[in-house]
């Protein structure tokens, strides 16, 4: 077969759906509409609402910090508009690596994989790291101080951390036990964590103060852009810098928050293992984005209005806030509720990255070993464990600030797939059922891919040359092993 057709070579709905029949990929059938929203609340929030809320108020957008949620929430409900569509038409793990397969082609769809897994992977190092802050810092306050070889890499003195690695390693644990157990952990996790959040809304309403809502959209203040690599890609391509306050002000903010929303596609990797996923993954997903958008809302809302904007905290913005209005107690409940909280993001954004994985194991993109589940746990234990270790490793040894933004363009550039996936099965497969349908199209998708790039483009120019570079990897490993042990062109050449 030519290689321009073996790149654009396409696997029906039909083929995907009976390879998830085979005994030895069949995975287990298990969740609930209600599991996958949790899946979809617990990988949403966590240190967006904790931690940015108070940084893009201070710096970029003052009390109208609520405004720029809305049009982050808006950006994301027309990226999951597209996904429930494609989640209902093709129930199967892999999501937009998937999805992508079934539109585009075979490259296309090894390129978003190989994406996909680098967003979960270094998704699920950062928030370790995270968590492995906030434990630390509740050690130090109880009198136990870990040493500072084992606290991580900081201020350029090298360190193992191994709160982080040990978090990883119990989070696989529980995902090779089966995803069923993953779901009631994760339930009880978002239970607290959900709780801590109401607590901040209906409390801190006690001692909101009126005046601090004035100016509500502080007046507008131009910004110096950034230079080299560190400048925005818009700023290097057109000259366009970002302004803080006022109307754009709004949506510099949102661009910053709209990463607080990463990771509602998750619930889209579980197709395959959720029971009616036709009906469930669209509820699960337009659902938990509908729940985290309002709590986002009034979080954001309360905090302005108990702290003038100016003296808001970029650390730990919500506990800070209930010090300054003389109540350390709430200060303490609400530090505990986002150690707990960044578990559940670290373990749903793992499980998401192991049904990536097993998908394109499947397909024999990648060794077919990796697509293998266990005989009891009904769950691809091998990549789970191999994919484990390997962000373990990363959690423990990397300072990985920087590397967190191509969490950020990773998941722009898979909203941007599949969205143009939408409008080609649309108009190339009319006749398959879709049990949801997007509205408006081609508008919504258009629109969805519109509002992506734009957010791309206000990236550093940095992560878009490190985003290149891992892109290029992924090339070599297709034409180097990928493309010649494709099932799907191995199909095609016995026909």
């Amino acid at each position: 077969m030519p290689v321009r057709n073996s790149l654009v070579r396409t696997k029906t709905v039909e083929q995907s759906v009976r390879d998830t029949e085979e005994p030895e990929h069949r995975l287990n059938r298990s969740l609930s509409a209600l599991d996958l929203t949790v899946f979809g609340v617990g990988v949403v929030i966590g240190t967006g609402i904790f931690v940015l809320t108070g940084k893009v108020a201070k710096e970029n957008a003052g009390p109208s910090t609520a405004l720029a949620f809305v049009v982050a929430g808006v950006v994301c409900a027309l990226a999951a508009l597209c996904y429930a569509e494609f989640a209902s038409m093709v129930p199967v793990a892999g999501s937009a690596y998937t999805f992508a397969y079934a539109s585009l082609g075979e490259f296309p769809a090894w390129i978003i994989g190989w994406d996909l897994v680098l967003e979960l992977a270094l998704g699920c190092a950062v928030v370790s790291v995270g968590w492995s802050g906030y434990l630390r810092s509740l050690m130090d306050t109880a009198g136990i101080p870990l040493p500072d070889a084992l606290s991580g890499t900081h201020d350029g003195h090298f360190g193992f951390d191994l709160l982080a690695a040990v978090l990883v390693l119990i989070v696989t644990a529980v995902l090779v036990a089966g995803v069923k157990l993953s779901s009631r952990v994760t339930s009880l996790i978002v239970a607290v964590k959900v709780t801590v959040v109401l607590i901040v809304v209906i409390v801190g309403a006690f001692f909101i103060t009126g005046s601090n809502y004035h100016p509500f959209v502080p007046p507008a203040q131009e910004v110096g852009g950034g230079s080299g690599l560190t400048a925005p890609l818009i700023q290097v391509m057109a000259g366009y810098t970002p302004a803080n306050f006022g109307v754009m002000g709004v949506f510099t903010a949102a661009a910053v928050v709209f990463f607080s929303f990463i990771g509602f596609d998750i619930v889209a990797t579980a197709a395959e293992e959720t029971r009616l996923p036709q009906r469930d993954v669209p509820r699960g997903i337009l659902g938990s984005l509908l729940i985290c958008t309002v709590l986002y809302v009034a979080v954001s809302i309360v905090v302005t209005g108990m702290e003038k904007y100016t003296r808001l905290s970029t650390d730990a913005p919500l506990a800070d806030a209930f010090k300054s209005v003389g109540h350390p107690f709430w200060a303490g409940v609400i530090s505990f509720g986002a150690a707990v909280g960044l578990t559940s993001v670290c373990l749903i954004l793992m499980m998401g990255q192991t049904r990536v994985f097993f998908a394109m194991s499947r397909d024999g993109l990648l060794p077919g070993a990796f697509s293998k589940v266990h005989p009891r746990f009904r769950t691809p234990y091998r990549s789970t464990v191999l994919l484990g270790v390997v962000v373990a490793i990363v959690a423990g040894l990397t300072s990985i600030d920087e590397l967190a933004e191509l969490v950020n363009i990773g998941t722009l550039f898979a909203f941007v797939v599949v969205a143009l996936g939408v409008i080609l099965l649309r108009r190339r497969r009319p006749d398959l059922h879709r049990s949801f349908r997007t509205p408006l199209v081609p508008l919504v998708p258009v629109l969805s891919v519109l509002a992506s790039l734009w957010l791309m483009l206000n990236l550093p120019s940095e992560t878009w040359l490190r985003f290149a570079v891992w892109m290029v990897v992924g090339i070599v490993v297709y034409f180097g092993y990928g493309r010649g042990h494709s099932r799907l062109g191995r199909r095609q050449d016995a026909d």
